[in-house]
């Protein structure tokens, strides 16, 4: 029986995903400037890359998704990205160096499709660690912006930039893209008592299957593009994320909530199947338990998540969310904390 050769390093990374993205839609190269309002929380996704000689291995990288049980060898310098694209992409954009051998392993405890930038996060996370490689000197903004050219330039998918971003900063940001894709990000400092009762209010519900990039999104970016930069609704999604930033850094949970509502509300302006079925009988239950804000996260559409902040009463916090768990065998709460860290990489 051969035995396994040791790692000569063990690198990694963790990513936080987001939520309640207030002002999603115009961080878009279709809105060509927008602001953003999200919340970078906590369960992160995470990478660990066994680094060996390239002499030790069989196969120069392996790659494994650990959510799917897929374990496999990649060859990297190519563009036939088939299985796992992003991540497949992610690795040959940052050229591994040609000594060494790798065993890749990616894992999230977030179900796939649940419309909180997993798959942005994890490609965050992924080249970070990558980074480290080669010699280790990006910072958390041009991480970000490597993973959104992942996406965008090599696999020629839509991808706005706040995902991204949320990932490599975690916290409570406000993001405001000056031109696309170029943005600033601030992010939000608050006292303790207001984090913590933030965290506390905040409940996310994943709708039991995965979010899918419809036809009714490309109707949608299609609306958009003829309206331009200036359209009346871009314009609004813009102001709730202002509202959003505002009502945090005063503490002020009541008017949070209706920048949430607001947007969702938005949202269903741009065409009324971005708030789904679901989604609605999820707001509809909130509302009976004292909820005073639903955002749907994401672009919206069909499957994926809403986060919901409640009222001042735990206890009516915990009945709403055995009500929602009760109307369909489907819908499951996710516990969430907030991150007070993006990107961190360690070995």
């Amino acid at each position: 029986m051969t035995k396994e050769p040791q790692p000569i390093r063990v690198l990694n990374s963790v990513a936080p995903i987001r939520i309640c993205d207030n002002g999603g839609w115009t961080d878009t190269w279709f809105a060509g400037h927008g602001e953003v309002f999200n919340i970078g929380v906590y369960p992160y996704v995470e990478v660990q890359i066994k680094v060996f000689p390239v002499q030790a291995r069989q196969h120069r990288i392996t790659l494994y998704a650990e959510n799917y049980g897929d374990i496999y060898p990649i060859t990297d310098h190519h563009t036939d990205w088939d299985k796992h694209p992003l991540l497949e992409a992610a690795i040959d954009y940052m050229r591994v160096p040609d000594d060494i051998a790798l065993h890749i392993t990616v894992y999230s405890e977030v179900p796939a499709g649940c419309s909180t930038g997993t798959s942005a996060s994890i490609t965050v996370a992924l080249v970070g660690a990558l980074d480290r490689l080669t010699p280790g000197t990006m910072t958390p903004h041009e991480v970000a912006y490597a993973a959104h050219r992942v996406e965008t330039e090599m696999l020629h998918l839509q991808s706005g930039i706040q995902d991204q971003l949320c990932a490599a900063y975690g916290g409570v940001n406000f993001i405001e893209m000056f031109q696309y894709p170029h943005a600033t990000v601030s992010q939000i400092q608050v006292s303790n008592s207001v984090w913590w009762e933030l965290e506390r209010r905040l409940v996310l519900f994943f709708l039991g299957k995965a979010h899918q990039s419809s036809a009714v999104h490309e109707q949608v970016i299609k609306k958009l593009e003829e309206s331009g930069p200036s359209s009346a609704a871009l314009d609004k999604l813009r102001l709730t994320a202002e509202m959003a930033r505002d009502a945090v850094y005063a503490g002020d949970f009541k008017t949070l909530g209706r920048s949430m509502t607001v947007n969702t509300e938005a949202q269903g302006e741009l065409h009324p199947d971005l708030i789904s079925p679901d989604a609605h009988q999820i707001i509809e239950i909130a509302k009976e338990f004292g909820a005073i804000g639903w955002k749907v996260n994401g672009a919206g559409g069909d499957g994926g998540s809403v986060t919901l902040l409640c009222g001042p009463t735990s206890s009516e916090k915990r009945a709403m969310i055995q009500a929602i768990e009760a109307a369909n065998p489907a819908f499951k709460s996710l516990p969430v904390y907030l991150s007070r860290f993006g990107l961190r990489i360690w070995e």
